[in-house]
C-alpha cells in the first residue's frame, strides 16, 4: 500500500522506521518544527531526518490546514495515512481522505488516557500496565474505532523512563501488524466504550510541583513519573527548588502538617503527606536524593541537616 505519514518526535521516527521495513511504500513524511517546550525537547529523533535518509518527500507543518498540504496528501494518493504523535487535529479531508482512512497510534490504552503524555499520568494515578493502541482516526482525538491494542506491566520501581522504552518497543509490531490486516481486508475495527474514557492535557513543569496534600504513594509514583530526562518532581525549600530523585513511602505513620520536614527514617528524610495527616494514620514520603538548580544532587540525609521546617 501507499502510506502517507504524520508524526513526531521519538514516536513518529519510530512509526516512520517501522513504515520504512516493510513492505508498504511510503510516499510522504509530514511533522512538525521542532519546539521548545520542555516535554518536546526530550525524545526528540527527528522524523523530516530520518524521511531525508531515505529520500522520502517531507513537509514542516504546526497545523495541517493550508490548501498546500491538502494537495500533497491528494497528489501522493494513499492509500492509507499512519499517525503518530501528531500534536494538532488534522481536518476530515485529510483524515478521511485514503481508502482505508487514517490509522493513528496512540500510547495509552483507549479510551483511557486519550490526549497528552498518557505513561506519566498513568504512572501517577497508579494503573497495573500501560500500552499503546492503533485505532481509526476520527473527529474526535483518540475516540475512534480500536484495530489493535497492546500492554506491558507497570511494576512497583517502574519510571516513566521504562514504560517510555518499554512501549515505544511495541510501535513496530503494532504498525506491522495493523497494515497487514487493513490490506488483507481482515481488519475489525472495535468502538471504544466512550463511558470509560479520560482525555489529559499536556504536562507543564508546574505539573512537576509537588502538592504535599497528596498521599505519600501518589507522590511516590510522581518521583518515578518524573525520571530524567522528564521534568522531575519538585518542592521549595527555604526558597530554593528542590528537584526530587528518588523517594519512597515511609514503613511509619507520621502525624502532623503536609510538607513538614519531621524526622531521619532509614537512609531518607520523612515529610509528612496527605490531606488527612494530622489523624497520625498515614505514611509520610521518605526522600533519599535531590538535586539542587545548579545540578548538585545530594542525599537527602545531606541536604536536610536539620530537621523542622517546611517544604511547599
Amino acid at each position: 500500500m501507499r502510506v502517507v505519514m504524520f508524526g513526531h518526535q521519538t514516536w513518529g521516527h519510530r512509526t516512520l522506521r517501522a513504515l520504512l521495513e516493510s513492505s508498504h511504500e511510503v510516499v510522504l513524511a509530514v511533522t512538525h518544527p521542532k519546539s521548545d517546550h520542555a516535554y518536546e525537547k526530550i525524545w526528540d529523533d527527528s522524523v523530516a531526518d530520518l524521511a531525508a535518509e531515505h529520500d522520502v518527500p517531507v513537509l514542516l507543518r504546526n497545523r495541517p490546514t493550508d490548501p498546500e498540504l491538502l494537495q500533497a496528501v491528494k497528489d501522493a494518493r494513499p492509500d492509507v495515512i499512519v499517525a503518530n504523535n501528531w500534536r494538532t487535529w488534522l481536518p476530515p479531508e485529510i483524515y478521511d481522505l485514503p481508502p482505508h482512512g487514517t490509522l493513528n497510534v496512540h500510547d495509552s490504552l483507549l479510551p483511557k488516557y486519550a490526549g497528552f503524555s498518557p505513561i506519566i499520568w498513568a504512572l501517577i494515578n497508579g494503573e497495573p500496565e500501560v500500552g499503546v493502541t492503533a485505532h481509526r482516526m476520527t473527529e474526535e482525538l483518540d475516540a475512534g474505532d480500536v484495530l489493535l491494542q497492546r500492554s506491558v506491566p507497570v511494576t512497583p520501581t517502574s519510571t516513566a523512563t521504562d514504560l517510555f522504552f518499554a512501549t515505544v518497543d511495541l510501535i513496530a509490531p503494532i504498525v506491522h501488524e495493523g497494515l497487514d490486516l487493513i490490506e488483507s481486508g481482515q481488519a475489525v475495527w472495535t468502538p471504544q466504550d466512550r463511558t470509560k474514557a479520560s482525555f489529559f492535557h499536556k504536562r507543564a513543569i508546574a505539573d512537576s510541583r509537588i502538592d504535599w496534600t497528596w498521599p505519600a504513594e501518589d507522590l511516590e509514583r510522581l518521583v518515578r513519573a518524573q525520571s530524567d530526562p522528564y521534568p522531575n518532581a519538585f518542592t521549595f525549600h527555604k526558597g530554593e527548588r528542590v528537584r526530587v530523585l528518588e523517594a519512597s513511602v515511609s514503613e511509619g505513620n507520621y502525624g502532623g502538617t503536609p510538607g513538614r520536614v519531621f524526622i531521619r527514617e532509614g537512609d531518607g528524610i520523612v515529610i509528612v503527606a496527605g490531606a488527612d495527616a494530622r489523624s497520625g494514620r498515614l505514611p509520610g514520603l521518605v526522600i533519599r536524593k535531590v538535586r539542587l538548580d545548579d545540578g548538585t544532587e545530594l542525599a537527602a540525609t545531606d541536604y536536610f541537616r536539620t530537621m523542622g521546617g517546611y517544604l511547599g
